[in-house]
């Protein structure tokens, strides 16, 4: 067994480049320069899994040949030739496995996937039932999150009169966070029985949930005139006053009539910086769909493209069920999901995504 003759080349190419980068990392010119031994120690930390994991599947090759050769020549008995014809079975569906990880190693990378997340969930149709649904869904992710190790800031509350949530902009900072959390973008619908229902009738609500990865300045550039930046007092539920002071931050990016709010700090400055970092990250999301849209359509079936008319996934509560409706997914354990525990789900979407673009690369 041996890999494709493309495969294989690009295989020995990455891993000539990754020797390449380790020399690089012992000269002493390149450790001087703490931006080159940075970039080149990023790059070559990115090939040493394919590198890896290749040198494995050439070890694997040489003993399923040593097995094939042994199996053809061997004049004992009956005993050892079933053994070795078991023993080179077993090596060529390692020689598979390792294959099938070597082209998912080979895969392009989302370059988002190590930017933190700028997250908003809103209430959408349901009134309050909706607003409480949306206060849970962000229970889900602050706990899935604490069990990351990641860190939650909340930039913009707005609470209804139950207690529920109506719109909350939050920053999700943590190794990894895009990569996990992108899958989630889209409408989640809630089925169950309201608190206030008086008759037990199951009613269906929604939300909708953005996540974007956070922008750094590099990555948008704003011009100050474009900006309408207004100040006002900060409000709680209700509208009642928070404090007297003017520390609340509105600002509108004037050619998008893109608007952004933040009183959550005491600090006007800290106010505008927070609402500064949602506005890049809301314009860089639509730059990116921007650049998608002008290359060619959404790959098909694409999961984690923000769509807000997409319905993605439902929470039936009197089944304690949760179905994604990407890819199928049903999982009875909704207590589990609402509590944070988003693994499951998350790594089958992940694994999805990964078999749609295997199969893209090889249409192409």
């Amino acid at each position: 067994m041996s890999l494709d003759s493309k495969l294989e080349s690009k295989l020995t190419a990455l891993e000539g480049r990754y020797h390449e980068l380790a020399e690089e990392l012992g000269d002493p010119e390149v450790l001087g320069d703490r931006q080159r031994y940075r970039t080149a120690g990023k790059a070559c930390a990115e090939l040493q899994p394919v590198v890896e994991k290749f040198n494995e599947y050439r070890k694997v090759q040489s003993d399923w040949k040593g097995a094939k050769e042994l199996l053809t020549t061997t004049e004992e008995d009956e005993e050892f030739r079933v053994m070795a014809a078991q023993e080179v079975k077993l090596l060529e569906s390692r020689l598979a496995k390792f294959e099938g990880e070597l082209k998912i190693l080979l895969l392009p990378t989302d370059p988002n996937d190590d930017k933190n997340v700028v997250l908003e969930i809103r209430a959408g149709t349901g009134g309050d039932e909706a607003t409480l649904f949306a206060s849970e869904i962000f229970r889900s992710y602050s706990r899935f999150a604490e069990s990351k190790k990641w860190k939650v800031q909340t930039t913009s509350l707005s609470e209804s009169s139950v207690g529920g949530i109506k719109e909350v902009i939050a920053i999700v900072e943590g190794e990894g966070a895009y990569s996990l959390l992108k899958y989630e973008s889209g409408v989640h619908r809630v089925q169950r029985v309201p608190a206030t229902e008086a008759q037990g009738r199951i009613h269906t609500s929604a939300i909708t949930v953005a996540v974007m990865p956070e922008a750094d300045e590099v990555d948008v550039e704003i011009d100050e005139k474009d900006l309408r930046i207004d100040t006002f007092c900060s409000s709680g539920p209700g509208g009642q006053s928070v404090n007297t002071t003017y520390s609340a931050v509105r600002i509108i990016y004037l050619p998008t009539q893109t608007t952004v709010q933040c009183q959550d700090e005491k600090s006007w400055h800290k106010n505008k910086a927070r609402a500064m970092q949602v506005l890049r990250s809301r314009l860089y999301d639509l730059k990116l769909r921007e650049q998608k849209e002008a290359i060619a359509k959404e790959r098909r079936g694409m999961i984690g493209s923000g769509d807000r008319s997409e319905k993605i996934r439902t929470y039936n509560f009197p089944q304690s069920r949760v179905t994604d409706h990407r890819i199928g997914l049903t999982a009875h354990n909704l207590p589990q999901v609402m509590n944070g525990e988003l693994t499951q789900i998350i790594e089958a979407l992940a694994a999805h995504d990964q078999a749609e673009r295997l199969k893209e690369e090889v249409e192409v």
